[in-house]
């Protein structure tokens, strides 16, 4: 980090900023200070992913793609704007103020950058499944769900002394560029990519990660689950074609196949990063880095590849023809 003692930091929009968190924290207390670190919890990718590898094996296997790439592609961006500004936190400044530590930059804030991102894009998806019936009271309920989420991850970031206000707007800012490419170019983005074979989509998801890797090498787990989750995808689409509510039986799947992918899922990739972690070499070896890309690319690979693959060998998934899937 950049000492904080240096007075080119102490500008008026982090003075101001400062006065605000210490209003907030005014009513701070152990308990409330233990739940909103529970709460903000909620703002990290730990509860976005897998939350969106549930979508993908419980409900919509194209948009837990979707989901998978807006998440991972805003992630690695916040975390390369981050190390590219080097802005303080708080309690940087004012020691007083951190109610949490956080080792990287503070701005742009990476928990309001993810969960504008995420609860947008998920209530805009849940609206539009709810379009023919017209639910009017579904659809204020889950804007109104998403909306407090994204205020509520804000505000336990100040509450805590890790961001500043500005670093909340400027995450917000960034949601929004991304959200717009999501929104306006998405669709022809995956109507061109459907046009093209298996190999020309692997070698644009390939030559896409080499780009993130070279501008941002500091870390490569968020372009190497990337890789794999689009790899997998491509060969599930190819090889195994896996529809998450596709019947089973002549049934849809209940809440028993529901769970039970959940636990087949999580347990193979838990078994994946700790195997490959004891098998590969540990930080410090010059190959360190390679193992941990392959690591967090076979984790991607799985959840879209290999655990609808063992759904259906298990039979808590049926195989599907292509034409069935629908365009992906």
């Amino acid at each position: 980090m950049i000492p904080p003692e240096t007075t080119n930091f102490l500008s008026g929009m982090y003075l101001w900023g400062i006065e605000v968190i210490k209003v907030i924290q005014v009513i701070k207390t152990p308990v409330l200070t233990a739940i909103i670190k529970s709460i903000t919890a909620l703002g990290t990718e730990v509860f976005y992913l897998p939350v969106i590898l549930f979508i993908f094996w419980w409900a919509d296997e194209k948009q837990g793609l979707r989901f998978g790439i807006l998440i991972l592609v805003a992630a690695w961006i916040n975390s390369f704007v981050k190390d590219l500004w080097k802005q303080p936190r708080p309690f940087n400044l004012d020691p007083s103020l951190g109610l949490a530590y956080e080792p990287t930059y503070g701005a742009p804030s990476g928990h309001a950058q993810q969960s504008l991102a995420f609860w947008v894009a998920f209530a805009a998806w849940l609206s539009n499944k709810w379009k023919e019936e017209r639910p009017a009271r579904k659809k204020l309920i889950i804007w109104a769900v998403s909306i407090f989420m994204v205020l509520l991850i804000a505000y336990t970031r100040l509450y805590l002394g890790v961001h500043f206000p500005t670093d909340i707007f400027a995450g917000w800012i960034f949601a929004g560029l991304v959200l717009a490419v999501y929104f306006l170019f998405g669709p022809r983005l995956q109507e061109f990519f459907g046009t093209k074979g298996v190999r020309f989509q692997n070698i644009a998801a390939a030559v896409v990660v080499m780009i993130m890797n070279g501008l941002y090498p500091q870390d490569r787990m968020l372009p190497a689950v990337l890789l794999g989750f689009c790899l997998g995808y491509t060969q599930m689409k190819k090889r195994f074609p896996f529809c998450a509510r596709a019947e089973i039986n002549g049934k849809k799947p209940g809440l028993s196949i529901i769970i039970l992918r959940s636990v087949t899922g999580l347990a193979g990739v838990a078994i994946i990063y700790l195997g490959l972690k004891l098998i590969f070499p540990a930080e410090g070896s010059s190959y360190y880095e390679l193992g941990r890309f392959v690591r967090y690319c076979a984790i991607g690979f799985w959840a879209s590849a290999g655990a609808p693959l063992v759904f259906q060998r298990i039979k808590l998934a049926s195989r599907v023809n292509n034409e069935n899937t629908g365009s992906r």
